[in-house]
């Protein structure tokens, strides 16, 4: 048996770890969750400690279920919750305070500081990212300002900061290895992306001494190595969670995109070797990075995805479980002209809009449950249908497929409708732990388990292609419905002058 690759698949609330054979089988995992911490509204902990002690704990685990000898093991790849923000003592090797969560909005004020200061287009048109909470820069000055001796600590040359996958990193090699890969640098609000660094105006304007920071990497590459059995076993792999996952659904193409289909959805698109700037409030990131270059991605995320049919399930009753949404679903022939918008938290790309609340339209006497449940499973269609012609309209490029994975992939009622409104066939992979085997693939690469992508395009197994069986002009029809109901969702909690409606 062997060579194995051991995937570390660090998320927001579980620990996991994979063991993938040469031809991708899985072969073991274990998974553990850990600890959520909230100490205030708004704000997200967890203890670095914690992760490091369950991503060890699964680690064995997967190897001591497979019975493979940490010999066989070629290498080990990290995935990880991108722009959760951890600082730790090198010389003690502890965190100073809780990791603050990619969730966490405590840091709201500082980004607004930074709109004020006139710095959102140099920002955006630097990082690729929209000035947000939710990267990690804002955090680090944050911990920097308010754990007491942090800012002695950083002066003293002692203070490290890393993003979750640095920090497993540093603990697996003992404290011998301080670095990060490209995209997770890129997840930061410090890096520019296309110069490949970490821009000094931007260290300056949030006060962080850039001693602090990792050094930046290729995806793939030997890190370092840790002990296992006394085995030195080599850190090959690592890249941020969605990154990872367009890696493992081989989408290697400029024009080639994934959507993970979960609670939200995540669609990306690589643009290749050069950054793509948005115009509809999409992010622009690093798709991977390589020893011969880096390339690029388009990111769109809807944030109501699966969540409305958890939603139906456990506010509306309509459900036992949420896999039963997909029978439902197919008991009617179509909505009977019910849009349900589920802009719970309001609406993100393209919208943008932030007092968009949820709404359902065209009732009628003779609506049912499952016509309800049916225009519930569409949403989740239309909405990734929008950021992939949003990409599309950014790019030029027409977007070749749509590769899927995650939990509601495996509906396929919501597969064939995905794949009729976008008018573009849907791949389903035989294996859909994309992100874990998508850090198996570059720690493969880089210890010479495989040549190169093209390799790996041949092993990608594909489980069923949803090819598009819908008429154009009933497309177009159904999505200019679809957006009607947007446009009624849209604003209706904005505040209206002191009246009863919108107030938050």
């Amino acid at each position: 048996m062997g060579p194995y690759l051991l995937a570390l698949d660090q998320g927001t609330t579980s620990s996991r770890a994979i063991l993938f054979d040469r031809e991708q089988r899985i072969c073991a995992i274990s998974q553990k969750e850990f600890t959520q911490f909230y100490p205030r509204e708004g704000w997200v902990e967890h203890d670095a400690m914690e992760i490091w002690s369950t991503q060890y704990g699964v680690m064995m685990e997967a190897i001591a279920q497979s019975g493979a000898a940490a010999g066989e093991i070629a290498a080990i790849g990290i995935t990880n919750q991108r722009e959760t923000t951890i600082l730790w003592d090198r010389e003690t090797g502890r965190p100073i305070h809780n990791a603050i969560v990619w969730q966490c909005r405590r840091t709201a004020p500082l980004v607004d500081g930074l709109l004020e200061r006139g710095l959102g287009p140099y920002i955006q048109t630097t990082t690729g990212l929209v000035p947000d909470a939710y990267f990690s820069a804002t955090k680090i000055k944050w911990l920097l300002d308010h754990v007491e001796g942090a800012r002695d600590l950083a002066r003293q040359g002692r203070l490290c900061f890393g993003t979750v996958d640095a920090w497993l990193l540093w603990k697996l090699t003992g404290g011998a290895v301080h670095a990060t890969d490209y995209t997770n640098a890129s997840r930061t609000m410090l890096y520019d992306i296309r110069r490949l660094r970490w821009d000094q105006r931007l260290l300056d304007e949030l006060d962080i001494p850039k001693g602090i920071l990792p050094e930046v990497r290729p995806s793939s590459g030997i890190y370092g190595y840790t002990d296992i059995q006394g085995e030195k076993v080599p850190i090959a792999g690592i890249a941020g969670d969605q990154q990872a996952a367009l890696f493992g659904q081989t989408c290697f193409e400029p024009g080639d995109a994934k959507n993970t289909y979960g609670t939200g959805c995540f669609l990306l698109l690589n643009t290749g070797a050069v950054p793509c700037e948005s115009k509809n409030g999409l992010i622009t990131t690093i798709a991977v990075g390589l020893e011969e270059g880096v390339q690029y991605a388009l990111e769109g995320s809807v944030f109501v995805g699966g969540a409305v049919i958890q939603w139906l399930r456990d506010e509306l009753r309509f459900l036992d479980e949420s896999r039963d949404a997909e029978y439902y679903a197919q008991k009617v022939p179509d909505t009977g002209g019910v849009y349900l918008v589920p802009a719970f938290t309001g609406l993100g790309a393209p919208y943008w809009d932030m007092y968009a609340r949820g709404c359902m339209v065209g009732l009628t006497r003779g609506t049912r449950r499952e016509h309800i449940i049916r225009a519930a499973q569409e949403s989740i269609a239309y909405q990734v249908a929008d950021l992939a012609r949003a990409m599309e309209g950014d790019t030029g490029l027409p977007l070749s497929q749509l590769r899927a994975d995650g939990g509601a992939s495996r509906d396929g009622f919501l597969m064939q409708f995905q794949a009729d409104i976008l008018g573009r066939p849907v791949h389903r992979p035989v294996i859909r732990e994309t992100t874990a085997l998508g850090t198996a693939y570059l720690a493969g690469l880089a210890v010479g388990v495989w040549r190169d992508r093209a390799e790996l395009k041949q092993l990608w197994r594909e489980d069923r292609a949803f090819v598009p069986a819908m008429a154009e002009d009933r497309r177009s029809a159904l999505f200019a419905g679809w957006h009607r109901a947007v446009g009624h969702s849209r604003g209706w909690a904005a505040p209206q002058g002191g009246g009863e409606f919108g107030q938050q």
